[in-house]
């Protein structure tokens, strides 16, 4: 089964992100307190932990939100996943915007290592369905005919 493996924010842009115990996700703005939230394409980063394993053996000390990720996953291919694939993650539901981004700048790790797995591996998403997500919540692909209504 696929789960939530950390959540993370940064109040500001271009830094690491720190685990917390939870986030909260607000529909048409994403996750408060993360300097990444607002009315746009990219509320939400996610990158499973299968891609940070695959740094980590460059990097052993690589913790939860050093790709600036939001959210962590385990058990699932994200980035195999096609844009508008919705996700239930606990009892909120974020829809795929993007896959991969353009980084403008070098990261630290890319520095350190030569390669970085969040511009080909992360994902991106907007929240669908407001809530909490915690470590250890299960996760869900939404098939296309089980989309749920936007409750607001």
């Amino acid at each position: 089964m696929a789960e939530v493996v950390s959540v993370n924010i940064s109040g500001q842009k271009g830094t690491i992100k720190r685990e917390v115990p939870e986030i909260q996700l607000k529909l048409r703005h994403g996750i408060l307190g993360d300097a990444h939230a607002g009315d746009w394409h990219r509320q939400i980063s996610l990158l499973a932990e299968e891609s940070v394993d695959k740094m980590r053996s460059l990097l052993p000390e690589l913790q939860p939100g050093a790709f600036a990720e939001n959210i962590n996953t385990r058990g699932l291919d994200l980035k195999s996943l096609p844009i508008g694939t919705r996700l239930r993650l606990g009892k909120t539901v974020v829809e795929i915007t993007q896959i991969g981004k353009q980084c403008h700048n070098d990261c630290e790790i890319k520095k350190a290592t030569g390669t970085c797995v969040m511009p080909t591996e992360g994902v991106f998403a907007v929240v669908v369905r407001e809530g909490h997500v915690r470590k250890g919540d299960p996760i869900e692909i939404l098939e296309e005919d089980r989309h749920e209504a936007d409750p607001h």
